[in-house]
This record gives structure tokens, sequence and C-alpha cells, in this order.
């Protein structure tokens, strides 16, 4: 039972699932949700104050500050690992701690409107990116070095909208078990 509890707390939406096919419906969903993102997740967390930012999700896990800054961190890798996908022949992409990064004095103490302002410009590049590709462009992919996986693009789009929406119900139910909405 605590096993599901924690589980629950970890992956509020479950783990992302890819359909097969994935449809020109799918492509469009994910691509909003990238696209309104951003407004969404600073409409949540604009009014938090200093100790409400630096209440973890869930024992153990991060901070609402470290999860904003993963948020940037993590969009902005991807969307590096978009434009090599596109610039080269299935690429190894470089993969790094998450962990470690969330534990950085940016990640920990640093203002989150830095991140909130770097998601959007990063949000905004890659839908834009992202609406002007094909789709020959959509099935290229990168190979990730830890798995040795190849990541298709359009994989990718929707990997990125599920941690999107992952991620913002972390905060977003951490607000709701402590009545802060």
């Amino acid at each position: 039972m605590i096993n599901q509890e924690i589980e629950k707390l970890k992956y509020p939406i479950g783990q992302f699932t890819c359909p097969n096919p994935i449809t020109k419906q799918h492509l469009e969903d994910w691509i909003s949700i990238l696209e309104h993102f951003p407004s969404r997740l600073e409409h949540l967390v604009k009014g938090l104050n200093n100790e409400q930012l630096d209440t973890p999700y869930r024992a153990g896990g991060w901070t609402i500050r470290q999860v904003v800054h993963h948020i940037s961190d993590s969009h902005h890798h991807s969307y590096t690992r978009f434009k090599w996908a596109l610039t080269e022949d299935k690429p190894v992409i470089k993969a790094y701690f998450e962990d470690r990064w969330a534990e950085l004095v940016d990640s920990k103490t640093a203002p989150i409107g830095m991140s909130l302002d770097h998601i959007k410009a990063i949000h905004f590049k890659l839908v834009y990116l992202i609406k002007k590709c094909s789709s020959e462009d959509l099935k290229k992919s990168f190979i990730h070095p830890e798995t040795n996986d190849e990541v298709k693009l359009v994989y990718n789009i929707g990997n990125y909208a599920w941690h999107s929406n992952h991620h913002y119900a972390h905060i977003e139910n951490l607000m709701k078990r402590k009545g802060w909405l």
C-alpha cells in the first residue's frame, strides 16, 4: 500500500505510454500542451512564497523550486536534442544527471522567474520549430546513450508533453494537499 502511494506521488499522471500509431490528433494535442504549458505553469506558481517554493512535492522529492528549474533544464536539453536530430544522422545525445543538476545552487536557491522566462522562450522556439517540421522530419531520431534506444522526434514531442503535465501535477497536487489552491 505504501509503495502504491509513493508511486502515485512520483507518477501522478502515470508513466508515459506512447500510442501506436501516433495520429495527427495526438501530435496536435501534444503540440498544444507544449504551447500552453509555460503560461499554465506560471499561473500555477506565481503566488507562492519562498517557504512554499522550498516545500518538496513528496518525501524525498524535489522542492517546487527544484521542479521548476528542472523543467527549464530538461526542456532545454529536449530542444537541443531536437536540433541535433534534425541536423545529424541519428546522433548520440549527451545524457546528464538530473538529480545532480537539481542539487546545484541555482536549482536550490535561485528565483523561479529566471526558469519561468526560460521555459517560455524554449517552448516558443520548440513549438515554432515543431510546427515547421515535415512528417519526414518528425521521423528523424537520436540515440539515447543510457539505453541505446533510438528516439524518434515524434515520440519525443509526446514524451515532453507528458513531462510537462507530469511535473505540473507534482506541483498542483502538493498545492491541493497543502490547501494552497
